[in-house]
């Protein structure tokens, strides 16, 4: 009892200092009516290069990365991290340019501005929050609610704490906005990163630094055909994986958005890469392997039982308000993306202009939670949370990216045959992948992304040529000009 007394007051304590200066970093911004859109979900175009790495580190690493990376047991799942620094680099020198010389809001924007029509935009967001609402949003909120449990071993239901988590992360979001996130993300961030460095130094000293009697399956880098990551896969489609998710993808591009200029944006994204391969790849990793040889073979619940073994009581207080920050930062960024695709994509297009977009958020976040909670006894069947996230994006990363390499490589290009790319794409990686289709293919699910991606492309341009009669030309560098519809 007192040992719980214990972490549960060092956990209030740290959890409330996070609260304090994030409010007290916060507090005056501007939130009239005329800029809400800009205040509530880019911060006003205010967050400095700090806080854009921050936040982008800690909307990427939650309890799904370190839970369901460190599940695998293995050391070849460090391949995700060391290629998401190709992704950053991509966003920095080719997205970011595009997305502040269009000044959007949303990544889907700069779509419609490139299409020159208004639904392809809603579309490519509806895809996006249907994304965030059915797949990462539960898997952050499920991950999260099982590290809690297994690190502190305690009997409540797993689904008690998921609540807790979707509650708290719900009134975050509503009432702070992307500023109060990305500022949060940034202090916890430093909190998180610290601790957990400090887990694989005392998980090394557990088995006092010897690796021996660990399989060498999982201390490799190179994964042969029946690993979670064959090695030729990094040759294939991990590239596309990494340029959609770091590029294109909302939740993540956000917060690159929201700096006041792009030099500032870029130097964010820059210092968010270099702590990706000097820091996360040890910190997803090692546990797991280290676990394995105290443990076994114990899946998702390495992560929270090594640390729960490893650290002092009273760390272990510190460890978990580091833990629920990343928890509520990641499920805080999901809901303020999907919620600013929802209003600006779908809401200000079809419904009303000119909407009171706090009210709105409200209204889209309860819902959006309210599911969440629906799905996360789903992600409780799954064998390996992180293999399961990686197959399902596939449904959306691929057809979603060909979009934007079409619309950012071409004019004169019909958004119809960009909307009935993207549709084909999710059937075709659909009926390949899952092995309840007629058409399931053997192949690693990476190496159909590449295919997914070239047959979008290629549907894109023989449809636009074909069915809508229009002939496709190739961008110059800095065209301004935008296809008519």
């Amino acid at each position: 009892m007192s040992e719980n007394m214990i972490q549960l007051s060092v956990f209030a304590l740290v959890t409330a200092i996070i609260g304090l200066l994030t409010y007290i970093k916060c507090r005056g911004a501007n939130r009239q009516q005329s800029s809400q859109n800009k205040e509530y979900f880019l911060a006003g175009g205010g967050l400095s290069w700090v806080f854009v790495a921050g936040s982008i580190t800690l909307t990427n690493l939650s309890t799904d990365q370190l839970v369901g990376m460190n599940g695998n047991q293995m050391a070849l799942l460090a391949w995700w991290e060391f290629s998401a620094v190709i992704g950053l680099i991509i966003l920095a020198k080719v997205f970011l340019p595009v997305y502040y010389r269009y000044n959007c809001t949303t990544t889907t924007e700069l779509l419609e501005k490139r299409y020159n029509n208004k639904h392809i935009r809603a579309v490519i967001g509806s895809i996006f929050l249907l994304g965030n609402a059915f797949i990462y949003m539960p898997a952050v909120i499920y991950s999260g609610a099982l590290f809690m449990q297994t690190m502190f071993n305690v009997n409540i239901p797993l689904m008690y704490i998921a609540v807790g988590f979707t509650v708290l992360g719900a009134i975050y979001a509503f009432f702070g906005g992307l500023r109060a996130v990305a500022v949060s993300d940034t202090y916890s961030g430093v909190l998180l990163l610290s601790m957990a460095m400090l887990v694989v130094f005392l998980s090394l000293q557990a088995i006092n630094f010897d690796f021996s009697d660990i399989p060498a399956e999982r201390l490799t880098f190179i994964g042969d055909n029946d690993s979670p990551l064959p090695w030729h896969t990094l040759l294939t489609g991990m590239i596309f994986i990494q340029m959609y998710y770091w590029g294109t993808n909302q939740t993540i591009t956000q917060r690159a958005m929201a700096a006041p200029t792009l030099k500032e944006a870029q130097k964010g994204v820059f210092a968010a890469a270099g702590i990706r391969i000097l820091i996360v790849p040890a910190i997803v990793v090692i546990p797991g392997i280290v676990s394995y040889k105290l443990y076994g073979d114990i899946g998702d619940a390495a992560y929270g039982r090594i640390v729960g073994d490893v650290m002092p009581t009273w760390l272990t207080g510190v460890f978990a308000a580091a833990m629920a920050a990343a928890v509520l930062s990641t499920y805080n960024s999901l809901l303020n993306s999907a919620t600013a695709l929802y209003v600006c994509d779908i809401h200000e297009t079809y419904i009303k202009k000119d909407p009171n977009v706090v009210k709105l958020s409200g209204w889209v976040t309860l819902l959006l939670s309210t599911l969440t909670l629906v799905l996360v006894p789903i992600y409780q069947q799954a064998e390996s949370i992180i293999n399961l996230l990686q197959q399902l994006n596939g449904l959306l990363s691929m057809p979603i990216l060909s979009i934007f390499i079409v619309g950012l490589l071409f004019k004169n290009i019909d958004a119809r045959a960009g909307i009935a790319a993207v549709i084909m794409g999710v059937l075709l990686y659909a009926s390949m992948t899952f092995e309840f289709s007629p058409f399931f293919v053997t192949l690693h699910y990476i190496h159909l992304m590449p295919v997914t991606l070239i047959a979008c492309i290629g549907f894109a341009l023989f449809t636009n040529r074909f069915v809508f009669k229009k002939t496709a030309s190739l961008a110059r560098k800095g065209d301004e000009a935008i296809p008519s519809a």
